[in-house]
């Protein structure tokens, strides 16, 4: 049976990946098919697999896939692929990033008396490519819905979650980027040190931001601390202008990342990892170049600034 299995899988698997001819499935699949990924346990139909190969294909369209070996079982065929493409426009909610990625897998058949496939269970899903391209899942993302808020676990009510968050006191910064020659940037206050050595920062990046493309196509990234005196600033970054840039003074860093003058401290920093999380970006970096003014910095919380002893509404 393998002789006759191992070219029909191989030949109708490349058809419907490497072409798009997602009709070549259907010869393949039997009735009432199932296809479970290991890593979640989410199952989908044929329908399902159509979809998330378009969409595939769609991100990545020069995607070309080797089947490096088929493994004929009791009722069973194991199929073991390398898949290599370019990431050109958004995936799994990702902007394009330009990045040619490789990624491995294997599945397993079980077929029905036919010899058709009845169900697959596959070591891959969508997040590995992105995972090729440093881009990672936070854990718990791919996790079953929260339960209800008046069931036991649940998650805590969102209007309950932004009353604590308000109650926490942080500096204001600014994250810039270039895409290609053009600066970017955006307000954020949820930056943290993580450790001095090596040196290692986060930032979380609003994914509605229009900041947020650039950030994925850019290897560094710059931090600004904002002073106290920089109110106007945080104002012009926090709004939907079309070059913010043209309002501030700047410099490049030695990678080029926009440093904003007059900040109380500027960081210009190696992206490292990107961690997915639902609404934002969780974003790693290393620290390559410091900037320390040494000015008073500017104090935020509840939509307040800090300013000479007392909060003073933006």
């Amino acid at each position: 049976m393998q002789q006759m299995l191992e070219p029909l899988i191989t030949s109708a698997w490349l058809a419907a990946w490497d072409q798009g001819d997602l009709g070549a499935l259907d010869a393949l699949m039997a009735e009432g098919y199932t296809r479970t990924s290991k890593a979640t346990g989410a199952a989908i139909d044929l329908a399902g697999l159509k979809a998330e190969i378009a969409a595939v294909r769609e991100a990545f369209p020069d995607l070309r896939t080797t089947v490096d070996d088929v493994v004929e079982g009791e009722g069973t065929v194991a199929v073991f692929w390398t898949s290599t493409g370019t990431h050109t426009r958004e995936y799994l909610g990702v902007p394009a990033t330009g990045l040619t990625v490789q990624t491995r897998g294997s599945n397993i058949l079980v077929l029905d008396a036919q010899g058709r496939v009845l169900r697959e269970t596959v070591t891959w899903d969508g997040s590995e490519l992105l995972a090729g391209l440093g881009i990672r899942p936070l854990r718990g993302i791919a996790a079953p819905p929260a339960p209800e808020p008046e069931e036991e676990g649940a998650d805590p009510a969102l209007d309950v979650m932004k009353a604590f968050n308000r109650q926490f006191v942080t500096g204001v910064t600014v994250v810039t980027t270039k895409e290609g020659d053009t600066p970017k940037g955006l307000a954020a206050n949820a930056y943290c040190s993580i450790s001095l050595e090596p040196p290692l920062v986060l930032v979380c990046v609003q994914k509605t931001s229009s900041t947020y493309p650039a950030l994925f196509s850019s290897s560094h990234l710059g931090i600004n601390i904002l002073g106290a005196d920089q109110r106007s600033t945080v104002g012009v970054f926090a709004s939907k202008s079309p070059d913010k840039f043209a309002e501030v003074d700047w410099h490049e860093g030695p990678h080029g990342s926009p440093l904003i003058d007059g900040s109380a401290a500027s960081i210009e920093a190696e992206i490292q990892e990107r961690f997915q999380a639902k609404t934002h970006t969780v974003f790693i970096c290393r620290v390559r170049h410091a900037e320390v003014d040494g000015a008073a910095p500017m104090v935020y919380k509840a939509g307040h600034f800090f300013d000479g002893g007392q909060l003073v509404e933006l």
